[in-house]
């Protein structure tokens, strides 16, 4: 049974695991290089500074997933703006594990006050379009050739869902 949870610094390992598989073998982040593990605990622990939501996924003791927002742009004006990441172990995609994870983490920014929420994801990841269009995100643009990875040109979609009327 899939659980949600806020994530510790007992987690940053597999947490490290699945993020790296999505910067090695997917177009779901655009960074190239595999983070390592003093650099997830540093980013683990930038998040619990800035009182930004960890949540990860368990089924039992395995952490199969995880979700966080932060910041949408680092000026004032965005405060109430966030921007959100999901990433599923690779084995575990396609199981509902981040339709639970997004919901989660819409409560904890809708709790928090925050206006809205932003995805900025791969065009060719229908998966995660399909999922946040479910849970109520719209599709507001579209940034062609933002990013080049696997030797090809990607395309960026954004959506947004609105927290607060």
């Amino acid at each position: 049974m899939i659980e949600i949870r806020d994530a510790t610094l007992e987690d940053s390992e597999a947490i490290r695991a699945i993020y790296n598989d999505a910067v090695l073998n997917t177009t779901a982040v655009f960074d190239y290089v595999a983070r390592e593990p003093q650099a997830q605990r540093d980013w683990m622990t930038m998040k619990a500074d800035q009182k930004l939501p960890v949540l990860v996924a368990t089924d039992g003791a395995a952490v199969v997933g995880y979700s966080s927002f932060g910041q949408f742009r680092p000026w004032p004006a965005f405060l109430y703006c966030v921007e959100n990441a999901i990433y599923i172990a690779p084995d575990r995609r396609g199981q509902g594990i981040g339709q639970k994870l997004l919901a989660a983490l819409v409560t904890v920014a809708t709790q928090r006050g925050l206006r809205s929420m932003v995805a900025a994801i791969t065009a060719e990841n229908a998966a995660s379009l399909r999922l946040h269009e479910k849970l109520g995100f719209t599709r507001t643009g579209l940034i062609r050739d933002s990013g080049w990875k696997f030797d090809r040109w990607l395309d960026l979609v954004f959506l947004q869902r609105m927290l607060q009327s």
